[in-house]
């Protein structure tokens, strides 16, 4: 029996661990796939307090040895159910563990929804971005192209625009979603070019992106640009957990940013609840957050 069990061992679910540690609990943190979370997939962080620049591997590393040198522990495992009563929760696997805890920390995340064109995994990384805050500082004085028609691709474009010399928006639709605000800001700038009605078929390049192919009212067209941002959603992990929260339409834990849930000793943090902004600082933020109130929680039981 642990004080807190922690699913997801990204930066939300190790900086939990951390803090949790560091009151005093037991903490078991549960990874399906790779410790360190999404910012692994990324060549250089740079938007990171206390590192001008970072490679994302060995951050998450980083993240990994300090939870476990304040003696978490951890578990490569993927946790596919869960059931809570009255001394707290048990979390079951697909290899057939089961783990018990009094309380439990999601930080599933939620990784981004991906175009599902050849290649893109491949080039991911390499001019294929789903992070234009992350990434766009890369792009400076270079032509890029961003899908999407919600307010997240539209604040991506206008972002761009500011240091890109061409921004592309391709959407699928013939018009924008997202806030009419913001598509109006983007008509006006000379260097962004709207290419409505349109999806991208192909993508160029054989080690770095170069450019993308889009079919627009069924012609064929290349666009020659050097970096790729996808904003078309998120896919939150929550599924699994659904019998212990409240999920909004798109799958994300309704939760303010207490991180709490209905559920008595459950918390959440990171990406897998509705936020505004997901970014690696609001990750560890809600990390934060909810190990502590966690640790209240328990105290006060």
């Amino acid at each position: 029996m642990y004080d807190i069990l922690i699913i997801g061992g990204g930066p939300a679910g190790l900086t939990a661990a951390v803090y949790a540690r560091r009151a005093g609990k037991s903490v078991l943190v549960l990874e399906k796939s790779t410790f360190g979370g999404q910012i692994t997939w990324s060549p250089r962080v740079e938007n990171f307090p206390g590192f001008a620049s970072i490679t994302g591997t060995e951050l998450g590393d980083r993240l990994l040895a300090q939870a476990m040198e304040q003696g978490a522990e951890v578990e490569l495992e993927e946790a596919v159910g869960v059931r809570h009563d009255a001394a707290g929760v048990s979390v079951f696997c697909d290899g057939g563990a089961e783990y018990r805890a009094r309380s439990l920390i999601l930080a599933t995340g939620a990784k981004p929804r991906k175009l599902g064109v050849p290649r893109e995994t491949e080039l991911t990384g390499s001019g294929v971005s789903y992070c234009a805050v992350c990434d766009g500082a890369f792009y400076k004085g270079r032509a890029v192209a961003v899908v999407g028609g919600g307010s997240s691709a539209l604040q991506d474009a206008l972002l761009l625009s500011e240091t890109c010399t061409q921004v592309y928006l391709i959407h699928r639709r013939d018009s924008f979603r997202g806030e009419q605000r913001l598509a109006e800001a983007l008509d006006k700038r000379a260097n962004v070019k709207f290419v409505l009605e349109a999806e991208v078929r192909e993508l160029l390049g054989a080690e770095e992106l170069h450019g993308v192919v889009v079919e627009q009212r069924g012609a064929w067209r290349e666009l020659t640009v050097d970096g790729l941002f996808i904003a078309i959603g998120g896919e939150p992990d929550n599924a699994a957990f659904a019998s212990l929260l409240q999920l909004d339409e798109t799958g994300y834990a309704e939760a303010a940013e207490d991180c709490e849930t209905p559920t008595p000793g459950v918390f959440v943090a990171g990406d897998c609840r509705t936020k505004n902004v997901r970014q690696l600082t609001t990750a560890v933020s809600d990390g934060a957050v909810a190990a502590l109130a966690a640790v209240r929680w328990l105290d006060a039981k």
